[in-house]
């Protein structure tokens, strides 16, 4: 890892493999299509088991180099919210609470870290989830995974949802006894109402199997990455999906098997899918309004056209 300071007016996203990733011919085109100006974009790629070192040099560089503009970050959120803490100048109070950075921006020489999947998640989650859902059909929601994704996704369930009521019970299912512990706390620090399960999965079969006890309805989420940073899915081949169920994949590019597992019971058993696409849109808007100090729509014809111009860069169909 290389980090040098930038030559111009520089906008970083801190993955793991972000090279690949279609943001880096999406935003020159946003940036165009929002005035931004010659900014670049610059991706700075990092193991998932990076050590606290490594994650304090990137925001070193940030803090101190008056080109570097800021940041969004994912795989990282939490791991490099522990080692640079003490970097940061302001701590918003979303990110305070779930101890994850999803943006970093500068303001009069200060650096500020952001949680902001909290409201892109939300605005992600309003755009497909019927009004009156929950209370309707009195379902739950399964999160696979519990990163800060779900961390934010289960915040918004337990505050946000307003006429579409709560959940009936909140699962989240993971691989990290830590990951569990830590959205328990924050859940707790919430001060919800809603009853949360945790289950440690040491097999594929785990997610199976609390996947037959949710009620009709629920919306089951993959929050894991599978499918997009790794191979695979974190369900079995013959994991079945309550009927009517919304099956929200939150990648929206790679293998996506997950998706196509729920594909292939769409009709039989009556689902309604939804990829990451929405998601995508909502999480890096939100951060390049946050870093650049603008205002971006999230809906409505000039949200639309944001999407197109992605879309296109993409060779996506929307």
């Amino acid at each position: 890892m290389m980090l040098v300071p930038a030559t111009k007016p520089t906008f970083y996203f801190i993955g793991v493999t972000t090279q690949h990733s279609a943001i880096m011919r999406v935003f020159p085109k946003w940036a165009a299509w929002l005035g931004l100006g010659d900014v670049a974009i610059k991706g700075i790629d990092l193991a998932s088991n990076s050590s606290a070192d490594a994650y304090r040099s990137v925001v070193s560089l940030l803090k101190s180099d008056p080109l570097s503009l800021g940041a969004l970050v994912t795989t990282h959120k939490l791991s490099l919210f522990e080692a640079c803490f003490d970097q940061f100048d302001e701590v918003d109070p979303y990110a305070r609470l779930m101890r994850e950075t999803s943006c970093l921006s500068k303001r009069n020489g200060a650096l500020i870290c952001h949680a902001k999947d909290p409201i892109s998640s939300g605005l992600a989650i309003e755009c497909f989830l019927p009004e009156k859902h929950f209370k309707k059909t009195h379902s739950d929601i399964f999160v696979i995974g519990a990163g800060g994704s779900s961390i934010a996704i289960t915040w918004h369930a337990m505050r946000k949802m307003g006429q579409r009521g709560s959940p009936k019970r909140i699962i989240v299912s993971d691989r990290s006894k830590a990951r569990l512990e830590h959205i328990e706390r924050i859940h707790l620090q919430i001060g919800t109402s809603v009853p949360c399960e945790y289950a440690l999965i040491s097999e594929m079969r785990t997610n199976d199997h609390i996947l037959e006890g949710v009620p009709n309805g629920s919306l089951v989420i993959n929050a894991t990455g599978l499918g997009k940073d790794a191979p695979g899915s974190p369900l079995g081949e013959n994991a079945l999906f309550p009927r009517h169920a919304i099956v929200w994949e939150l990648n929206y590019r790679g293998d996506l098997i997950f998706l196509e597992q729920a594909n292939r019971q769409a009709v039989a058993r009556d689902l309604q899918l939804e990829d990451g696409w929405t998601y995508f849109l909502h999480g890096w808007t939100q951060v390049i309004a946050e870093v650049f100090d603008i205002e971006i729509p999230t809906s409505g014809p000039q949200f639309e056209e944001i999407s197109r111009i992605a879309a296109s860069a993409m060779g996506r169909t929307t």
